[in-house]
């Protein structure tokens, strides 16, 4: 897979290889009917396969995204060509201020939270601890750990009994690489975060769960992994590739759907055959 190194956090419009987010092949069948969700890097990768199919199945959606103007615009459009309402909010989720004001927002705009989707990530590749800055540590940890547990705190308790919050965990919790020491910690955290409060959260009704993808096309992978890496992304998967966005987003609608209305505190593999051990 040949592909041009971007600076983070990468912007899936200047991709020469587009992911592939299901804009031709996703058909809804409204399982998200009248629901409204918040998704966190909803702009590109998964985030934007997640927002497209949660508007086919019915659901408004607000997608919070750092600064990728250009790419946060074309997936509330797909949210909106699908008949639903689509709002994009800039900024950090690593502050705690913004994650509160996310969830006002919706629920000024929709009048109510159903779902929550736990999405925003940084990676960067490293040779070693070494090599690794006290202050992406802190950023990382802020970006994918901090801004969960933000967002959870202020939308468990607007959101209604039969509600779903899903989480973005990884291959990495379970099989670390060295080289992306910072991310793997975080993910293993997350999946913790995830069986934890899952047991918490369905007294009030809300059930609490996590996807954890394996390689996946996305910008975050060309703008944060070398030349080398990029070349042979996904390769070592037993299906021998890597998954393309579009194949994450049905494990997100059945963990938000009322099909899952029995399934809390559990982390969906979409690993290409990798195991989550």
């Amino acid at each position: 897979m040949e592909e041009r190194p971007q600076q983070t956090p990468g912007i899936e419009q200047e991709m020469q290889i587009r992911p592939d987010y299901g804009l031709e092949s996703y058909r809804g069948y409204g399982r998200l009917k009248d629901k409204a969700a918040i998704i966190t890097g909803g702009d590109s990768g998964i985030g934007r396969a997640v927002a497209l199919a949660f508007a086919r199945e019915g659901a408004d959606v607000l997608i919070a995204y750092l600064n990728e103007e250009q790419d946060a615009e074309e997936t509330v459009k797909v949210v909106r060509d699908a008949g639903r309402e689509g709002i994009g909010v800039p900024g950090d989720v690593g502050q705690e201020q913004h994650c509160k004001a996310l969830v006002d927002r919706a629920m000024r705009e929709f009048g109510h939270l159903d779902i929550l989707v736990n999405n925003a990530a940084f990676q960067m590749s490293h040779k070693g601890i070494e090599d690794l800055p006290s202050e992406e540590w802190d950023y990382t940890f802020r970006t994918n750990i901090y801004a969960m547990y933000y967002l959870c705190r202020a939308a468990i308790p607007v959101m209604r009994q039969g509600s779903a919050i899903v989480n973005t965990a990884s291959i990495q919790a379970y099989q670390p690489s060295p080289s992306l020491l910072a991310y793997a910690t975080t993910k293993g955290a997350i999946v913790t975060f995830t069986k934890a409060l899952a047991q918490d959260a369905i007294k009030k009704g809300i059930r609490v769960n996590a996807v954890a993808p394996g390689p996946v096309w996305t910008p975050l992978i060309a703008s944060t992994m070398p030349p080398e890496h990029i070349k042979e992304f996904g390769k070592t998967s037993p299906i021998g590739r890597p998954a393309q966005p579009v194949e994450l987003a049905p494990s997100y609608v059945f963990l938000a759907s009322n099909e899952s209305s029995y399934i809390t505190g559990e982390v969906v593999g979409v690993t290409g055959g990798k195991p989550l051990d």
